[in-house]
């Protein structure tokens, strides 16, 4: 019983072996039909003088840019809230909380915990703004 017995039906067969897939190049844009060797799908290629669909559609994009913004800058002369909103928004740069700088007596010898336990004492003090205590460079 330790042979193994082949069923009838399976008699005289054979396994087909395994073909690797052949390597597929890889595609690229253009027509899949396409392949080196065969004649042009388009042999004339594109007309001289006919310009870019892309090139055409920024420049009347700009185009009409300039017309918004002239109507937007109007209203905002007028005195439209919204539109000087947004003027002064695209114009403008945004304000940022500055503090100034207050020398602050850092033992740069100390180890870093006892340095930032120097600055967080300063801000507990008030005399070091929190966002100037946070960068240790700048308490300097």
């Amino acid at each position: 019983m330790s042979e193994v017995e082949t069923p009838p039906w399976m008699e005289g067969w054979t396994p087909t072996p395994l073909v690797a897939p052949e390597a597929e190049r890889p595609r690229g844009p253009g027509n899949p039909a396409w392949s080196p060797g065969c004649a042009s799908p388009n042999p004339a290629g594109r007309p001289k003088g006919i310009p870019d669909k892309r090139l055409v559609a920024t420049q009347q994009m700009l185009e009409e840019m300039r017309n918004i913004v002239a109507v937007l800058i109007g209203k905002a002369l007028e005195g439209d809230t919204g539109a000087i909103s947004v003027v002064l928004s695209k114009t403008l740069p945004s304000l940022k909380a500055q503090a100034d700088k207050d020398n602050v007596d850092l033992n740069t010898d100390a180890p870093a915990s006892e340095q930032v336990a120097q600055c967080l004492d300063a801000i507990a003090q008030g005399r070091l703004a929190p966002d100037v205590g946070r960068c240790s460079s700048s308490t300097a």
